[in-house]
This record gives structure tokens, sequence and C-alpha cells, in this order.
């Protein structure tokens, strides 16, 4: 008998992470039967709210919200184990079923608090001669590393205690080197949670290792071969749905390089982050605010003043509630760039926009579009390639009405303020890309849908 084969569609944030990715792979997990995490770590920050109460998900995808949705991670992904399992205790204890449901790719590196070390000195590093990027201090780019260099411990390396001892003594050994001798570790506060691992500047061996064979026991049922049961899912006629962390402005090879993640967060990566084929990504769904923000150094072209009370910046800051979900740093506020988007969509191929947090620009009696940049006395319509081009950029504004209605949960487009639909309506011109979705509060029943991407065009 002829098997029907599933639809399957990408969400990736389209400006520096922060747009609301989280509400929308929820609210689309309705149609889906598997949601998979291709790149990133736990420095990804995904906040739902369903019926009120707010969820914060870091590693786990969100799709795990929706009762019977299987939730892959990835081998994209790179894995702290112990950040894993506490987030699965906190959605156990909230009556979130999750083991049962959460398949683990054995390819993805791990993340040992050795690489959390090294991230905090080498930005203690860096700060030092006012070179500060801006990291989580959270391992995910040293772990990268490892995996690049062919050096990694990896989550099927969990199983087989004698191979995981002898790479951890070799990774200890070259890593303890750059600490002690290179990053002046003896001499850096790396706080109450790093401590326990750490004797005079050096990470031990036995307090990683010890604790990494007690994770292996709660780990070791969600290991899977996940581009296998991906491949045979959507086989077998099931939707997927695939959930990029942080923001394409932030992709390794395509963002402000150097202010960037260590991964690549572009749609493409789905597939190499998944081990499925590119024919299988069916549909490109580019998640973006109704403004911007940013958290973190970097360029940034249209930001604003948002923390001076009654300006434009703060208001956006204050009701939108601008601080980061993994960090709780605050985030840097600015205008609408269209030209940024120009970027995104033609690295993701973008099928369609949803627009988040339209509702944070009511009250506003004037707002201003970016639709291209002066750049050393030319006009351009795209951002440019790399931070230093991107600092020299002055922006181009369009000046648009703002409105003074409620957009609160409106779940109709046609009951908008016209004023809000001119302004998407010019967002759709000056970047391209159709508006097929619509967020007017984090709520996950507050959304308006012109085109449903499972639904085939």
């Amino acid at each position: 008998m002829k098997q029907t084969s599933g639809r399957n569609v990408v969400v990736v944030g389209t400006q520096w992470g922060d747009e609301g990715k989280g509400k929308l792979v929820d609210w689309l997990t309705e149609s889906a039967q598997g949601v998979v995490r291709f790149q990133g770590g736990h420095n990804a920050g995904h906040t739902l709210v369903i019926n009120g109460v707010k969820t914060a998900l870091h590693l786990i995808p969100s799709g795990i919200m929706r009762p019977g949705v299987v939730c892959y991670i990835g081998n994209g992904v790179v894995l702290s184990a112990a950040k894993l399992l506490e987030e699965i205790a906190g959605l156990e204890k909230a009556g979130v079923q999750v083991r049962e449901r959460l398949r683990i790719s054995e390819a993805c590196p791990l993340i040992l608090p050795f690489h959390a070390v090294l991230d905090i000195a080498r930005e203690a590093r860096r700060e030092q001669g006012g070179q500060k990027i801006g990291t989580t201090g959270r391992g995910i780019g040293p772990a990268y590393e490892d995996k690049i260099a062919r050096r990694a411990l990896r989550v099927q390396d969990l199983k087989y205690p004698e191979r995981f001892a002898t790479k951890l003594r070799e990774l200890l050994a070259l890593h303890n080197e750059v600490l002690t001798n290179f990053l002046g570790s003896k001499d850096i506060d790396f706080g109450e949670a790093l401590a326990p691992y750490l004797k005079n500047g050096e990470v031990q061996f036995y307090a990683v290792y010890d604790e990494a064979m007690r994770h292996a026991e709660q780990v070791r049922p969600m290991m899977a071969d996940v581009s296998r049961e991906l491949n045979e899912a959507h086989r077998d006629g099931a939707n997927l749905l695939f959930e990029g962390a942080q923001g394409t402005l932030l992709d390794v090879d395509h963002g402000t390089y150097p202010f960037v993640t260590s991964s690549n967060c572009v749609a493409g990566n789905a597939a190499a982050g998944a081990g499925v084929g590119p024919g299988l990504l069916h549909y490109v769904l580019g998640i973006t605010k109704a403004y911007c923000t940013r958290v973190g150094g970097g360029p940034f072209p249209t930001e604003l003043d948002w923390e001076t009370p009654g300006t434009p910046g703060w208001h956006m800051s204050t009701v939108g509630a601008e601080k980061g979900v993994t960090t709780g740093r605050s985030r840097r506020c600015g205008w609408f760039d269209a030209a940024l988007l120009k970027r995104s969509a033609q690295v993701n191929g973008l099928s369609g926009l949803c627009i988040t947090k339209l509702d944070v620009l009511d009250g506003l009696k004037e707002l201003q579009l970016c639709v291209g940049y002066e750049l050393d006395g030319e006009r351009i319509d795209i951002l440019p390639l790399g931070a230093e081009e991107i600092e020299r950029c002055q922006p181009i504004y369009e000046t648009l009405e703002g409105w003074t209605e409620s957009t609160v949960g409106v779940t109709d487009h046609a009951k908008l303020p016209i004023n809000a639909r001119l302004y998407l309506q010019r967002i759709e011109h000056a970047t391209g890309v159709p508006i097929h979705i619509i967020s007017t509060s984090p709520d996950r029943d507050h959304t308006i849908m012109m085109r449903h991407p499972f639904l085939a065009p």
C-alpha cells in the first residue's frame, strides 16, 4: 500500500533571536506529530504562555507542551546533560510527560563543566581588551570548537565508561593547559556553580567524570538514531516541525560576525543538524518582531535610547518586557529594520513571515521603518556582511502613523486598526516576503492566521 509522506515546516528567527519562536512552535505543533531542535544549546530561551501560565524552555523542543507529540534533539545541538535533566525535572513537576516522548541524537556533542569554565575565562580576557562579545557563559562556543576539532565527547560516549574516561583525560589535559597558562584561571571567580569542579584553576577529572556517569543512567533511555527516526516518521505521514534557536543575524556565517553564536541558525541547517535531506524542508517560516531587539554586544543600526522614560525605545523595552529568557539581561530595542530582513529572507529562503509583538507598538503616535542605509556615502538596501561594515551603517527611515487602539488578543486581521494594517503592508513590500501569521500577545491563542504553513499551496 502506498504511504503518504508528511509535510515539514522550519521555524527560524530572522533578527538577533528572542523573536517569539517558542509560542509559534507550540501553536503550530497542533498540526505536527514531531518537533525537532537542530542547533544551539541551553543558551536558547523559548517562552510559552498557555492559559496565562508561563513556561521557559532552553533545550527541550517547545512541542513538549502538546501531549502526544514526539520531541527530538538533533545532532546539531550541543547538549548539557545536567541542564537537560534539570529542565526535565521542572516540566515533570508541572505534570508534563517528557522522558517517554524525548529522543536525543547519540551524535550530539556534550557540554561539560570545563566548557563553561573556558567560556567565562575567555570572555574575562576579552573584557580586559575591550572586545567582550557578550556570550552567555554556558560553554556553547567551546563545545562547538571541540566538535569541529574532532575531539568532542558525544552523547553516545556516555554508554561506554572506559572510552568516556580516556577521552575526558585527553580533553582536560589540553584545556587545563590553556586555562592555567594562557587564561589565568587561578585569578578568575567562576561562581558557586562551577567551584566544585575546580582546584587552583584546573578542572578536576573525577568531579566531571562521576557526574557524567550519574547523568548517563538517566539519559541512556532517551538516546536514539534521530536521523533514522525522522526519516521514518516522514515516510509514515507525520508532519514535522523544525525549531531553530537564536536568530539569523547571530548565525556564525551570516550574522554580525564576530558578535554571533557558534552555530548555524539558518533554515538550511535544519537538514544537517537533524539528519534529513533538504528536500524534506517544505516551508520556512521566519519569525520577526514588529520592532527589533538585541542582547549582548555587536552592531545594531536602528537601536534607540531604550533606558529613558517616555521614549519609543523605553516604550518597547517596558511594554514588551524585553529581558532575556536565559540570562535575564535587558534587550536593546530599536525600530523595525527591513534591510536586515532582506538579508534574512535571502539566506533562509523564507516562505512567509510571522510578525510577533505587534501589540507592543500600541499607543505610539509615530513609527519609523528602516528601508536601507547610508554606508560610506553610498545608499544600500540590504544589511552588509560583518560587524565592521554594519557599525558604519546609518539607517534610512520612512515615517508611518501609529495607532492608539489596542491590538492585544485580536485574532481577525480585519479587526486590526487601519494604521496597524498599513504598517504590516509596508513591511511586506519593503522585505519582499508575505506575512502569513500575526501574533498579538504571548498567549497561544492570540494569533491571526492568513496562511497555515502546514497546508500545501
